[in-house]
């Protein structure tokens, strides 16, 4: 049932998040509203732990993979995957995103000695295909001779820095440190790494006051990134990196639902059978072979 519930969670508040995201883009330098982000949703971590007496302290000599995890998790996939957007449509960004579940598997495999499993490689493949029908039409309009191309690029970066990310997660985790600690500290080295972009890069630090960037950072940090983050990382204490990462795949599904009530998305039949390849390989992933 924990399981369950920390899925059901991931699903719906990062799947709401792709709506909030465009609100992040064009006034602020993308290096910049990443760095807010987890700055905010650091410290939102940092008072929740004073408050509830946790304790915070990790010691040096764990503290490096800690520093890999936040900025590879936090800033890096992020600042791509804002790029990315940019470029193409978040539903390609999503088909991207889907391949996470692959890339798992195999750095598991590399790091971890992890073997690779049969019927979680199938539920991945369903899982292409499914986020594949459900976006057909940017899929469809997808040419490597136009800006498109870029775009589709970056968004892999993005996953390859996501997965590496996972995998600094999963050495954390297994030390048995504090999931609430790890994602604090985490976050604030991804908010540092993004400053140093965004100086590298010589960003402007500026702020909009306008509504939909506030009340969108403000979900993005607390909900988007203190709270999923938080329950991502127990999930993937409880059943691993490729079967938390099948969560990027039921995304689009919940960003789909909310546009055929704000938007009024019309859904097709390659939408309705991307939705039946997804939750068959959504099946896949979770449950096992029962063996005699």
């Amino acid at each position: 049932m924990q399981v369950a519930f920390l899925y059901a969670v991931i699903v719906l508040i990062w799947g709401s998040t792709w709506a909030a995201i465009p609100f992040q883009l064009g006034v602020v330098a993308e290096e910049v509203s990443v760095a807010y982000r987890f700055a905010l949703g650091s410290l939102a971590l940092f008072v929740y732990a004073a408050a509830s007496g946790r304790r915070m302290r990790i010691p040096l000599d764990q503290y490096g993979m800690v520093i890999v995890m936040g900025s590879l998790m936090f800033s890096a996939n992020y600042l791509f995957t804002y790029y990315s957007i940019n470029y193409v449509t978040s539903g390609l960004v999503a088909v991207a995103f889907s391949l996470m579940i692959i890339a798992n598997s195999i750095f598991e495999r590399v790091f971890f000695k992890r073997a690779l499993e049969p019927r979680l490689v199938l539920a991945s493949l369903f899982g292409i295909v499914g986020i594949s029908c459900l976006f057909w039409p940017e899929v469809k309009s997808f040419d490597l001779a136009d800006k498109s191309f870029y775009g589709v690029v970056l968004a892999l970066v993005a996953v390859l820095f996501a997965s590496l990310g996972n995998m600094a997660a999963i050495s954390n985790t297994s030390r048995q440190l504090p999931v609430i600690a790890v994602n604090a500290h985490g976050m604030a080295w991804g908010a540092l790494t993004s400053v140093i972009a965004a100086v590298i890069l010589g960003r402007e630090f500026n702020f909009s006051m306008e509504t939909g960037y506030i009340v969108s950072l403000a979900y993005l940090a607390i909900f988007g990134s203190a709270v999923a983050f938080g329950c991502y990382l127990s999930l993937l204490r409880k059943i691993g990196s490729a079967r938390a990462a099948y969560t990027s795949v039921l995304f689009p599904i919940v960003a789909l639902l909310i546009s055929t009530v704000v938007e009024d998305y019309q859904w097709s039949g390659p939408a309705i059978a991307g939705i039946a390849f997804t939750f068959a390989g959504n099946w896949l992933a979770l449950t096992r072979i029962k063996r005699n």
